[in-house]
């Protein structure tokens, strides 16, 4: 998204209309233009050295001197410059959202929305306060409310096409691939050269599981645009994920012609190594992305150099590596995907004992008033075996508890986690996220309303409360994260007081948003939670007898000697491999860094 978001910040400054200046022509010319980020920043740096300027000549000079640090990524000093602009006039609606912009940049995504309702409550007809709104919504895995504002974008100014697009991507994260495609049509006729576009477009049918359609697109985004890493990167992930590992590998070598010393290009070959069963290349791509210098980084950087790492400890363990088949060209399902079962290892070999670890595990499958599941028993089954064959002390198995079993259990759980060093609970069956709030679904709930959720479902609160007596790690496992069928039949109903007060007239303001798969979770102190698939998202079933998620921690979890963190990025990354990047397994918290976690060591 952050390509098609660019278009939108240069039409905002763009559309700043600037007060008349006292300044020389040249500083106020230089002050406003948006390419030199540097040259605007000095240009309203001389244009404030003068003192004595008028209230709304200050506020233009701090604004734009703000948009110049923004461009630079320089969020501290930018919300600096950007709260001198609102003090010099409290109105400038253009600085609440570019200091929302700022915020959002941080990652402080509360202070961003406040921002953005308050540009939108001076002036609710300016575009670009939804349109960052829409962003921060998205980036919380709030989609619902992000596809609001990206609708009220599109209502005030039709003509632009990266509403229609950032719309398109909210809805095939919502697994809604028929309206994401109408939007990134309508995204593509009004811009049909825009590269961004045409990728989308790509991975929206990738995430459909079309491969060949995601494949077309991506050759056009390669001739569209031969000068950039991007789209070489992403058709060599198509072939990756195909088994066509020649072409992939061909494709990240022409990522590196284009840009040397490019990250995700040396992990994508990494990868495709590993696949073919050369450990020895393999094992050189990761640490060529490891010892790169490159400042071409960002946050697709960011993630492939967790994977490198994650990998060559992996390869260090000794153990085997999981074999991972090509991703179907087509998919059968849009909830499932084939699956063999999961591999337990009766025992873990040398083990090291940890200090006392104790398990819940808890497999809800047979729903009464829901769609039953076939995975979570087998997955439950799986899971207990792998955590008694790495020294867990006392492992606890439920399977399709109701709700005052789920409570019984997890009482009797918290107090057992006070004498533990590690607690770990293991959940796999539906869950809900409503108005922010997770919980879990007991197999005999009933749910008609919103309402309906607090009285019938444990919160996922709840749970991370039964693991906070661990004296060491606390660990939260959540496979939840399902195509749910409590979620199109649920009556939506108002809360006693308005959660969405700032939301566009017409929308869902003063109703409880109930949103697909799990919302974001914050954790805090030596606390991990792990979902099957990012929030906001839904995991797939498996068609055998294990979800993909629970196949990926089983054969991961007896790795000896590596470190948590990094066993979960293994996880992250087969379940990613085996469903062609469908599904996006997401861990949060972290751990404190002067002890280092481990399931087994030698």
């Amino acid at each position: 998204m952050r390509d098609v978001r660019a278009l939108a910040v240069a039409a905002a400054l763009a559309a700043f209309a600037a007060p008349a200046l006292a300044a020389t022509a040249k500083d106020k010319s230089d002050c406003e233009q948006v390419k030199n980020p540097g040259l605007k920043v000095s240009a309203c740096t001389r244009m404030l050295s003068g003192g004595g300027l008028p209230a709304d000549v200050r506020s233009f000079a701090h604004h734009h001197r703000g948009l110049g640090l923004l461009l630079q990524q320089n969020y501290d000093r930018a919300i600096v410059e950007f709260n001198e602009a609102l003090r010099a006039d409290p109105a400038n609606i253009r600085s609440l959202n570019s200091r929302g912009n700022a915020w959002r940049g941080k990652g402080e995504l509360d202070n961003a929305i406040a921002d953005y309702n308050a540009a939108i409550r001076l002036d609710p007809n300016f575009a670009f306060p939804y349109n960052g709104r829409a962003t921060a919504f998205y980036n919380k895995g709030q989609l619902h409310r992000a596809i609001e504002d990206y609708s009220q974008v599109i209502r005030l100014d039709p003509t632009l096409a990266a509403p229609y697009n950032n719309r398109a991507l909210a809805f095939r994260d919502q697994g809604d691939f028929d309206r994401a495609l109408a939007d990134v049509e309508d995204a593509m006729r009004r811009d049909p050269k825009n590269v961004a576009i045409t990728s989308a477009r790509g991975e929206i049918y990738r995430m459909k599981g079309d491969l060949e359609r995601a494949l077309a697109d991506q050759n056009q985004a390669v001739r569209m645009d031969p000068k950039s890493p991007l789209p070489f990167l992403r058709r060599g992930d198509t072939f990756r994920y195909r088994g066509e590992l020649a072409r992939a590998l061909g494709d990240y070598d022409s990522a590196l012609r284009v840009t040397p010393d490019y990250i995700p290009a040396y992990v994508g070959k990494g990868l495709s190594y590993e696949r073919q069963g050369n450990i020895t290349r393999a094992r050189a791509e990761y640490e060529k992305a490891l010892n790169s210098r490159s400042q071409y980084r960002g946050d697709t950087a960011g993630e492939s150099l967790e994977t490198a790492r994650a990998r060559l400890a992996a390869f260090d363990s000794g153990a085997p590596q999981p074999t991972i088949k090509a991703a179907p060209t087509r998919v059968t399902s849009q909830t499932a995907i084939p699956t063999a079962d999961a591999a337990v290892p009766a025992t873990a070999p040398q083990a090291v004992t940890h200090g006392r670890r104790i398990a819940l595990v808890i497999g809800n499958a047979k729903y009464r008033n829901a769609t039953a599941l076939i995975n979570p028993q087998h997955d439950a089954d799986a899971i207990a075996t792998s955590l008694r064959a790495t020294g867990f002390e006392n492992v606890t198995v439920t399977s399709d508890a109701s709700r005052e079993t789920l409570i019984n259990e997890l009482r009797t759980f918290a107090n057992a986690a006070e004498t533990a060093d590690w607690a770990v609970v293991y959940y796999s069956g539906h869950g809900l996220e409503v108005n922010g709030a997770n919980y879990l679904i007991p197999v005999e709930a009933k749910i008609a309303s919103d309402r309906d959720v607090q009285f019938e479902a444990i919160p996922l609160d709840q749970v991370m409360a039964s693991v906070e007596g661990a004296k060491k790690l606390r660990l939260v496992l959540i496979d939840a994260c399902r195509n749910n069928p409590f979620t199109p039949q649920i009556r939506h109903t108002a809360p006693a007081e308005t959660v969405a007060a700032a939301a566009p007239t017409g929308g869902l303001a003063g109703t409880r948003s109930v949103g697909r798969g799990l919302g974001e979770v914050k954790v805090a102190g030596a606390t991990l939670v792990v979902y099957a698939a990012k929030h906001g998202q839904t995991a797939l079933d498996g068609e055998g007898r294990n979800s993909p998620f629970a196949i990926a921690v089983v054969q991961r979890l007896a790795t000896p000697n590596v470190e948590i963190n990094k066993l979960f990025r293994l996880v992250r990354d087969d379940v990613m491999e085996a469903t062609a990047g469908r599904q996006e397994p997401y861990t949060y918290g972290s751990l404190p860094g002067k002890e280092d976690f481990y399931f087994v060591t030698k």
